[in-house]
């Protein structure tokens, strides 16, 4: 990498031997990936790692050095989801134990560590921070330091950001430098496709099947869909945010992808068209029968195949304001055909604190919680990612959890049969 004299000067100590170990660990990742040269980060970070796991002792040091030599972020930045919040998510007493006392028994002390260092806010823990009521929102071109590979993939595609899908540390690396090494995502180069991805399908397909389809499919590489804005049109609003906000975390986490681009609706896309395209790109055809291939290739990892679920998480990615109003409006019609006041299955619908707070100020709110849905801002995948937890008959609408973890994956007619008793 060519470095500015600026640079090599924080390389060289100049600035305390603290940033100097952070700028060779991203000059070294830089020149990993043969990146040129460091970008500005022009906004707020975003990190992955929100959770305060006790193995993940390396971490803590790094985080007291950084504090130590006091170093801050330049922006505030925002964080992946809480692993636990036992108000609305409850949990047996050994569940609690294990949680409290082994897997998460640093929460606090992490926190607090992520508040001296520039944490946004106490409510700053969702992986949807680009949502307008979270204000994390990037601005088309701006260059970013981010990890978790939805919010990464929803930046690049739907707001035209460039993020690389980096990992933990790095990104509050990045953050702290104020820069990033230039490669892969951040270059012009690097955010032409690789697929043409055609959607012959005879409805809107849905986003986390699709996204499920395209990310199996193309893994890493950068798919340019086109034939869904028939269906979505070519402006973006609550709705088709909604739908790109799932389909594109289901092809971060079934595949690779850190962007794409849907013709005639997302940024790049209508800005730069066909030109977009590599030479000698490959295609994929997705249809009807494509999609159901798909659906029925998950596997049901429960023990007994036929168990009745005991648990139902909705939102992972966190849902978003109008999804949480459109999710009571279909509950309180699912309830009213079975003939049933509350849910039948314990059912978690999850969400930003930000989010949260602006819903409860609705009757949405109140009708959803009379149904006897909780409402928590937990990270799904935290939660269930351990033997007690995890090994309970889950349901979800989620192809990312259901990817991580032992969920079991349904469409969302299917998820609103089943909690309102309509399926029995």
């Amino acid at each position: 990498m060519k470095l500015t004299e600026e640079e090599q000067k924080i390389l060289s100590g100049s600035e305390g031997e603290t940033k100097a170990k952070i700028m060779r660990t991203l000059v070294e990742f830089g020149d990993l990936f043969g990146a040129t040269e460091f970008v500005p980060v022009s906004t707020c970070g975003h990190l992955v790692t929100s959770f305060g796991i006790g193995l993940l002792k390396p971490v803590y040091r790094i985080m007291d050095e950084i504090i130590g030599a006091g170093l801050k972020t330049p922006y505030p930045f925002t964080v992946d989801p809480r692993p636990i919040d036992y108000k609305n998510v409850k949990c047996g007493l050994l569940n609690k134990l294990i949680f409290s006392k082994v897997m998460y028994s640093k929460q606090k002390e992490y926190e607090a560590q992520l508040s001296k260092i520039g944490l946004k806010n106490k409510n700053a823990f969702t992986c949807a921070c680009y949502l307008e009521e979270v204000g994390n929102t990037p601005k088309y071109g701006d260059i970013l330091s981010w990890a978790e590979s939805s919010a990464v993939v929803f930046a690049n595609s739907v707001l035209g950001a460039r993020c690389n899908r980096n990992s933990g540390m790095l990104d509050i690396f990045g953050a702290l430098i104020g820069k990033v090494p230039k490669f892969g995502l951040l270059t012009d180069e690097g955010r032409k496709a690789d697929f043409v991805v055609e959607v012959r399908t005879s409805k809107l397909p849905e986003a986390q099947i699709l996204g499920s389809a395209i990310g199996m499919r193309v893994m890493e590489k950068v798919p340019y869909v086109v034939g869904l804005d028939k269906f979505l049109g070519n402006e973006l609003n609550d709705n088709t945010i909604a739908y790109l906000k799932d389909f594109g975390a289901a092809t971060a986490s079934n595949g690779a992808v850190g962007l794409y681009h849907i013709e005639n609706l997302t940024p790049e896309a209508k800005k730069f068209k066909t030109k977009l395209l590599k030479e000698n790109v490959e295609r994929y055809i997705i249809d009807d029968e494509e999609l159901e291939r798909v659906y029925q290739s998950y596997p049901i990892m429960w023990k007994k195949k036929d168990q009745k679920p005991s648990l139902c998480f909705i939102g992972c990615p966190h849902l978003s304001f109008s999804q949480l109003v459109k999710w009571t409006e279909n509950l309180e019609t699912a309830l009213r055909e079975s003939g049933r006041k509350k849910v039948k299955v314990r059912t978690i619908m999850t969400s930003a604190p930000d989010v949260v707070e602006r819903f409860k100020k609705t009757e949405s709110y109140k009708k959803l919680i009379g149904y006897g849905v909780k409402i928590s801002s937990i990270c799904p995948l935290m939660f269930t990612n351990n033997p007690i937890a995890g090994g309970k008959p889950i349901i979800t609408n989620s192809n990312k959890l259901r990817t991580y973890s032992k969920a079991r994956y349904f469409k969302d007619e299917d998820i609103l049969k089943i909690i309102s008793g309509v399926k029995e």
